[in-house]
């Protein structure tokens, strides 16, 4: 039995080499990086993270280390779904979403390395394992690359071992990203998978004539065109506009999934350090099995590429680090368009503490 013996929370902010900007979230400079780390009686640990856009991220820290941890000590760590069920209903009058379900994630997350840590099995592994090898993307926060600079941008991809690319789109104005849609596809061929992102831009009028738009391009998603809590307008979109519609990095519940694969969503996309942790995900990559649709991620990808390993419906894996690759001592593995799942017990990311303590908020 591994009994929880200690939990620390730890809150940085990471920052990142030049600003970012979408279309909703505007300039961002930085992401803040909560840290969960669980200790057993035996002295093993697990880690786990989440993240945020820029602000929040003290509320995430002090619920996780003030609110949860009191509440797991002495625990069976190995108990990670009663655990789970524990934390959520303990916390869910408060706190049915936002910052509480970002610190869960964190603290799943690590009882779950915990776990195949102590195993001495890889996480992918553990969880059930399909295939090491994961398709992947380069997602770029990129709204505001000129054409030639998204081009050049994706030619640096390429080379990194990427063959499939996401931009920003959700301009102002629709023809300038049509333009740079149409340059992509003219400089990289039609056969490369190429998705978009609107970061939830539009009104439904909007995303439907943005996606009639996009239609020539043979796109494998159009992500986020409108806020995910309306079923009914995604459902419309999909019909309307024609093109498979991927949705749920603001998604905080297996059952916000299901409304939202009900609704149209083609392609779920769980965050797994916001959707409530491993366990969750899990629940919602088996949930869109069970609808025979394909399940991808958001953010994460040194742990989310474990997850996809252990999912036979997976499509793409989403990599794109927010600069905490900075922060790890392995990087993710990307070869010829595949993320490849380690071998190393746990989920085998492995934090620079010593940088870490840099930035710390």
């Amino acid at each position: 039995m591994a009994r929880i013996d200690r939990v620390i929370a730890d809150h940085y902010l990471i920052p990142l080499p030049r600003v970012l900007e979408d279309s909703m979230h505007g300039a961002m400079s930085g992401f803040e990086v909560v840290t969960a780390r669980v200790t057993d009686a035996d002295g093993a640990e697990g880690v786990g993270y989440t993240f945020t856009c820029g602000v929040n991220g003290g509320a995430i820290a002090d619920i996780l280390g003030r609110e949860m941890a009191p509440r797991v000590l002495g625990r069976d760590a190995d108990l990670i779904e009663a655990i789970w069920k524990g934390m959520w209903w303990a916390f869910h009058y408060a706190g049915r979403g936002g910052p509480t379900v970002l610190a869960l994630s964190a603290l799943d997350m690590a009882l779950w390395d915990l776990k195949a840590r102590r195993a001495g099995l890889p996480l992918w592994r553990l969880l059930g394992g399909f295939d090491p090898k994961v398709p992947c993307y380069a997602g770029g926060i990129d709204l505001d690359l000129t054409a030639a600079e998204l081009i050049e941008q994706t030619h640096g991809n390429i080379a990194n071992g990427h063959r499939a690319i996401k931009m920003k789109v959700g301009r102002d104005r629709l023809s300038e990203d049509v333009a740079k849609i149409a340059a992509m596809r003219e400089t990289f061929g039609p056969d490369m998978p190429l998705m978009v992102d609107a970061n939830m831009k539009y009104t439904v009028d909007q995303a439907v004539r943005a996606a009639r738009a996009f239609q020539p391009f043979d796109l494998t998603w159009f992500e986020e065109p409108i806020p995910p809590d309306d079923p009914a307008g995604h459902m419309r979109i999909l019909r309307d506009g024609g093109i498979p519609i991927a949705s749920g990095e603001n998604l905080r519940s297996l059952w916000d999934f299901r409304t939202a694969i009900e609704g149209g969503v083609t392609f779920p996309e769980p965050d797994v350090t916001n959707c409530g942790g491993i366990t969750p995900f899990m629940k919602i990559a088996h949930l869109a099995e069970a609808y025979h649709l394909p399940v991808t991620s958001h953010g994460a990808h040194d742990i989310t590429v474990h997850l996809l390993a252990a999912c036979p419906n997976r499509s793409y894996l989403e990599a794109h680090g927010f600069g905490l690759e900075n922060y790890v001592e392995t990087p993710l593995i990307i070869q010829d368009g595949y993320a490849i799942a380690p071998e190393r017990p746990g989920h085998g990311v492995a934090f620079d503490w010593d940088r870490l303590e840099s930035v710390r908020a």
